[in-house]
């Protein structure tokens, strides 16, 4: 079948790659427009349209689809549908039109929960114990659109973030393939949404990131794994009247209590509301991910110190 894709991070790559492999045509992939990024700040292309040129596939870098114009070379390129995996850009009706059998979109939660930019990051950080991966067909809401397939998976105590994106991502590739199998045989069924359970997942704001360590250690443990690796729940230490900001990578439960914040004994064990989280991994600003253990031996913290 011949395709449209649209997508633009890492998340996208192994879906982009399962099409090609069924050996479906892609006639043009759409990513969102490369970015300054580094110290150079250099254009850096997003890790869709690096893949989509190494296989020798024409690349479309729209600011916009808002336009006449955008929707005419949309039809030009003669597909049936058009696959759209965290693209970075709304499709308006006359894009999600001009194709004739539609625009399908693969999203990594179990709709209608977690609607939105950030699902995966919002699934962890709510405590969820399960998500998954929907195939829907487009229309002009915010991933309002009818449901085709879906699979579920579940969220493990302690999995992080970009664990599970990774799970995600490949459980999703193979979802998209087999949802454009029965829509090339013509059997692809799709069904509303339910109207209830709907919640909203929006871009993670840096004013969220800080860790409030006077919330329930459950509360802070799904903040942390949440957000790692990327963007990282962080929280400053003060070493030689500098505040050191650290990026908490990893967490499990800790053991004893105290005032929230406070450095307990033995480990890296910090009280929280109630009972504590233990930080397994870290990252100082700059500076390579590193466990605990190995940043306690390097930098001396006397127990009772507070976290900030």
């Amino acid at each position: 079948m011949r395709l449209i894709f649209m997508g633009t991070p890492e998340f996208a790559v192994p879906a982009l790659l399962e099409i090609l492999g069924r050996g479906h045509e892609v006639a043009a992939v759409y990513a969102a427009a490369a970015k300054p990024a580094g110290r150079g700040m250099e254009q850096k292309p997003g890790a869709v349209e690096r893949e989509a040129r190494r296989f020798g596939l024409p690349v479309l870098t729209p600011r916009t689809l808002r336009t006449p114009e955008a929707a005419q070379d949309f039809r030009a390129h003669g597909a049936a549908a058009a696959v759209v995996v965290a693209y970075g850009l709304i499709l308006p009706k006359p894009i999600l039109e001009a194709v004739p059998l539609g625009c399908f979109n693969l999203h990594a939660s179990l709709l209608p929960r977690w609607r939105g930019a950030a699902p995966i990051h919002r699934a962890i950080m709510a405590g969820d114990t399960k998500t998954g991966v929907t195939i829907m067909r487009m229309d002009e809401g915010l991933d309002t659109g009818p449901i085709a397939m879906a699979e579920r998976v579940p969220i493990g105590p302690d999995m992080t973030a970009g664990e599970l994106h990774d799970v995600l991502a490949r459980l999703g590739a193979d979802l998209m393939v087999r949802a454009l199998g029965g829509l090339e045989r013509g059997a692809l069924q799709t069904k509303p949404q339910p109207a209830t359970g709907v919640t909203l997942a929006p871009k993670i704001e840096n004013r969220e990131t800080r860790i409030d360590w006077a919330r329930p250690w459950k509360a802070v443990h799904d903040h942390c794994r949440g957000l790692s690796p990327v963007p990282g729940a962080w929280f400053e230490l003060e070493q030689a009247g500098e505040a050191m900001r650290i990026k908490v990578l990893r967490t499990t439960r800790g053991e004893g209590g105290g005032p929230p914040g406070t450095l307990l004994t033995g480990g890296f064990d910090v009280a929280c509301a109630d009972g504590a989280v233990r930080i397994l991994e870290l990252q100082r600003a700059g500076r390579q991910p590193m466990r605990a253990e190995a940043f306690l031996r390097g930098t001396k913290i006397a127990p009772g110190t507070k976290l900030g």
